[in-house]
């Protein structure tokens, strides 16, 4: 599938989770390469940055996205001909592919070691590598039972609870105005992560940080899994993660709005939940205290604060 199908695709949130996101855009990158009718290295750098560009703006909250496309264009290097800009990316588009499913694995792998047999597990919205540690629980043989939310308003809590019927799991399926009235009757609350932070701040469905701040209050653990490429590496910096506001539509029918001239209708897609309110959090290189996030981003993504500083200058010309 090429980029401008996939970003329709990401857009309409016809492919959805951060990790499969990811995956689509290297997989539309390596596609583009593979096409490109570009007869001059320059051409095909600039082709290939056109579609990089179309991938990242569908969805700015998304943090995979952006990092997954940094890392299949570093592929492009210093190539001499197009032939090698091509081999470059396909090479790095495959590698993150790989590396990705390879994550989700191992991350399923440790998150399934932190549920007990006979936990009741609270799940919101549909993480791919969330779902990967409680059905990897289930497989090792401990009875466990689920909470899963609804997630309004694009109800991607459906998709959860068919993904946990099928796994044989048994589990109850909630409004996610009811989670402070259940979560007594929780042992653990799982979510995934469409970014963390520097300071270890989660970002996540719209919801997530209720959902933890009720857990915190009721002395329940909350895990995050999340792969490393989810780690923001420019808010070592100050950046701000822009938290992605989605059309009225969802919440409210246009014929009804249109009756409503002094309503607006407010959207967020997403919402950022305190380290504070994080017990663990759950890569594919271990688990972690949510204040060691800096680790990630400094061994496994490989940036360090001097590095940012310096890239900040050259981009601004503040060089003293």
């Amino acid at each position: 599938m090429f980029p401008i199908e996939t970003a329709e695709k990401i857009k309409s949130m016809e492919i959805r989770g951060a990790g499969r996101i990811a995956r689509a855009a290297a997989e539309a990158l390596r596609a583009q390469a593979l096409c490109s009718k570009a007869s001059f290295p320059l051409a095909f750098v600039d082709e290939m940055e056109r579609a990089a560009e179309l991938l990242v703006s569908t969805r700015p909250t998304a943090v995979s996205l952006p990092n997954a496309v940094h890392m299949v264009m570093a592929g492009i290097g210093r190539a001499k001909t197009v032939e090698e800009a091509r081999a470059g990316v396909v090479e790095r588009a495959d590698e993150f592919i790989q590396s990705s499913q390879h994550a989700v694995e191992k991350i399923a792998e440790f998150g399934a070691r932190h549920i007990r047999d006979g936990d009741t597990i609270l799940t919101h919205c549909n993480s791919e590598v969330a779902l990967g540690c409680i059905i990897e629980a289930h497989r090792s043989g401990k009875e466990i039972e689920v909470f899963a939310t609804e997630v309004r308003p694009r109800n991607q809590g459906l998709i959860t609870i068919r993904t946990l019927n099928d796994a044989g799991i048994k589990t109850n399926y909630i409004v996610d105005s009811a989670v402070r009235s259940f979560i007594n009757d929780i042992d653990l609350v799982i979510v995934g992560a469409d970014a963390v932070t520097v300071n270890g701040a989660v970002v996540n469905k719209i919801g997530t940080s209720q959902v933890a701040h009720s857990a915190h209050e009721a002395r329940v653990n909350v895990l995050v899994a999340a792969e490393t490429y989810k780690f923001a590496p420019r808010t070592i910096i100050g950046e701000q993660i822009q938290i992605e506001e989605r059309a009225a539509g969802e919440v409210l029918p246009d014929e009804i709005a249109r009756t409503l001239p002094h309503v607006t209708v407010r959207n967020p897609a997403f919402d950022v939940t305190p380290a504070e309110y994080i017990d663990m959090i759950v890569t594919e290189q271990g688990a972690i205290p949510p204040q060691m996030a800096y680790v990630i981003i400094k061994e496994y993504l490989g940036w360090d604060i001097g590095e940012f500083h310096k890239a900040f200058e050259i981009n601004t010309g503040h060089i003293e």
